[in-house]
């Protein structure tokens, strides 16, 4: 399973990309996650527990984060639950119109008879719906946080 979202943002890539390292600000500005749980922490490398919703459906996976500030990327592995193996990127890259913010999620899923229905269920259902809404939901946080700056 392969599933790339991807936005433009206008503002500072240093601020989208910080906004989307804070895993302590995503319960706060992305209204479908219901909370994100700290079992590690520091300054480049956490493990938590995530839980978003999809359309009122409860979901939750512990994930380990490594955040690249040289590259600026954010690499999660997912450690358990139905993704577990899971390897998802985030990339910040200039454009003519702003900054591409992509999320590429990848997984080779460990029983390969079930891989055509967890990429329909887990992958389009899922990944792909909430990686969209926690696009949106952190451009839209990021550019009117960008606007408020004085010029």
């Amino acid at each position: 399973m392969h599933k790339t979202n991807s936005i433009v943002v206008r503002a500072p890539k240093i601020t989208i990309f910080e906004t989307a390292a804070n895993l302590e600000l995503w319960p706060k500005i992305l209204p479908h996650y219901r909370y994100i749980r700290f079992l590690e922490r520091g300054a480049d490398r956490n493990v938590v527990v995530m839980a978003a919703q999809r359309s009122g459906i409860p979901i939750s996976w512990t994930s380990e984060q490594i955040i690249n500030r040289n590259r600026l990327e954010i690499h999660f592995h997912h450690l358990k639950a139905w993704t577990k193996g899971m390897r998802v990127v985030w990339t910040f890259s200039d454009t003519q119109d702003g900054v591409l913010v992509v999320i590429s999620h990848v997984l080779q899923f460990r029983i390969r008879a079930l891989a055509p229905i967890v990429d329909l269920v887990i992958g389009n259902f899922f990944i792909h719906n909430i990686a969209n809404k926690t696009l949106r939901c952190m451009k839209a946080y990021v550019e009117a946080r960008a606007a408020e700056l004085p010029a």
